[in-house]
């Protein structure tokens, strides 16, 4: 019996379940809509249902495609055979021809021909083995197909049964859903008169509560008012600590007699000692990294000091980027003194006093300590005041001589004025305005040495045995001396 012969009432049977399955799925879902509204249970088994004829369907392809495959098997076992006719006729040839050649050459051939026979015989057992397990595997397909056919008939009386359960399970717990709607009914008329107590007494709670949130609003708004009040009058204070003017900046501070002093204004009052020139020639660098605009050095009194110190602040107002001024208002002696000659600008008060005089020092040690120490006394004096004296126009021993031909002891003093004449300045100002004073100085008034200094290193003031006031001045650094005036020994 050939393949087709044997698949053909499969195939029969399948397409008439197939039909038959859709049409009984359809009757019952017909008659569940007339009945019943169809529950969750009845769309599960319809989908089951659908699910079996899905099945059927991929096994009628799988049906088709061993069809192919025998009838790819069957042309191959025909492509072999005629390939082997082929050779065995090409081999019969080779004989014949080898026979008459030689006769050992025909025995071999014989012996070939032989080996071919057998591997023929081979290929048609193995040819016909294919065919006998393509007909099993056919068979057991068949079987497998009725199988699954039985197993979905019973699935199918299984859901039913369990339709019709779930029917019952699904009628009883309405009853008892009822039973309870009922029962929450009655629950329900109890406690309303308790919750609509409830109700009241959180909605009175909930008016106090608002209550109390309006009455905090009040207090906050008095309470922010009486802040801004307060706020005001302290930005009031504030305003009135400052001028609230800004500083006057102008390339020619100098015009008709009246000097017009910015903001960019550095202190330098009392003794030049060690930290002076730090604190000059800081804001020098500072107020250069800001601007070009002009700087002033104010003296308002200063006895001069070190000559270290001096000469710093002399180097880099010589350096400034920025033009820098020196103002005196009462008097300048000393390296004070120099510092405000050697100024490119320097302005005097008419009545200000400059004073001039030889470097002063003490020297102790033994001879050829004293006489190094005297050398270098007169190396210092050659530095600072050669450049003064070059500036008047004089030599260094002119300078030195005319000191004592107005003072017995040396100490050259010019008014303002007078002082311009010798070049030691170079204008008389009669007006100074200081627009840079803008905060009120009285607000944080500074010690009184900080204040007359310009800078935060305090001279403490003593008394000695005989009652005589005294400022003990600090220790210099090496090589150091001090160039100041000091007739009645204040300085110590």
């Amino acid at each position: 019996m050939t393949p087709q012969k044997i698949l053909l009432p499969v195939l029969t049977a399948l397409f008439c379940c197939a039909l038959t399955l859709p049409a009984a799925a359809q009757e019952q879902q017909n008659g569940a809509k007339a009945a019943v509204q169809p529950s969750a249970d009845q769309v599960e088994l319809l989908k089951l249902s659908t699910d079996n004829q899905l099945a059927d369907q991929r096994i009628k392809k799988e049906l088709q495609q061993l069809n192919a495959k025998k009838e790819k098997l069957r042309a191959q076992y025909e492509f072999d055979q005629q390939v082997q006719k082929s050779t065995t006729s090409q081999l019969e040839a080779d004989l014949a021809r080898a026979t008459s050649e030689n006769k050992l050459a025909d025995e071999k051939r014989k012996t070939e021909i032989a080996g071919l026979e057998t591997e023929y015989q081979k290929l048609a057992e193995q040819n016909k083995l294919a065919a006998e397990q393509s007909r099993n595997l056919m068979q057991a397909q068949g079987d497998e197909l009725q199988k699954l056919t039985l197993e979905n008939r019973l699935t199918e009386e299984k859901n039913k049964k369990l339709m019709a359960d779930l029917a019952i399970k699904i009628s009883k717990l309405k009853g008892e859903n009822d039973l309870k709607t009922e029962q929450q009914r009655t629950d329900l008329l109890a406690d309303s008169k308790e919750k609509n107590a409830i109700d009241l007494a959180l909605k009175r709670l909930d008016l106090e509560e608002r209550q109390l949130k309006i009455e905090k609003m009040e207090l906050d708004n008095r309470i922010n008012k009486i802040t801004a009040d307060l706020d005001l009058r302290a930005k009031k204070e504030e305003w009135k600590k400052q001028s609230n003017t800004d500083p006057v900046y102008t390339d020619r501070p100098f015009k008709g007699g009246k000097l017009v002093i910015s903001d960019r204004r550095i202190a330098l009052n009392g003794p030049i000692f060690s930290g002076v020139a730090d604190y000059v020639t800081d804001r020098i660098h500072y107020y250069n990294n800001i601007s070009t605009q002009p700087i002033f050095i104010v003296i308002d009194a200063s006895p001069g000091g070190s000559v270290m110190e001096g000469y710093r602040i002399v180097k880099d107002m010589q350096a400034s980027k920025a033009p820098i001024s020196v103002v005196v208002k009462s008097y300048a002696a000393s390296m004070a003194a120099v510092i405000t000659t050697l100024a490119d600008k320097s302005y005097v008060y008419p009545n200000a006093i400059i004073l001039h005089h030889q470097m002063s020092s003490f020297v102790w040690g033994n001879m050829t300590q004293m006489k190094e120490q005297l050398e270098l006394n007169k190396e210092w004096e050659r530095r600072l005041h050669i450049p003064v004296s070059k500036k008047m126009g004089i030599s260094i021993e002119e300078f030195r001589k005319k000191m004592y031909e107005k003072n017995s002891e040396g100490n050259w003093e010019e008014f303002g004025d007078k002082a311009v004449e010798y070049k030691w300045a170079t204008e008389v100002v009669d007006e100074i305005e200081e627009t840079g004073m803008i905060k009120n100085p009285d607000e944080k008034a500074p010690s009184p040495s900080a204040g007359r200094m310009g800078y935060t290193q305090p001279l403490e003031e003593k008394i000695d045995e005989k009652g005589l006031r005294y400022v003990a001045l600090p220790r210099l650094d090496p090589f150091d001396f001090y160039f100041i005036y000091n007739p009645d020994r204040y300085y110590r």
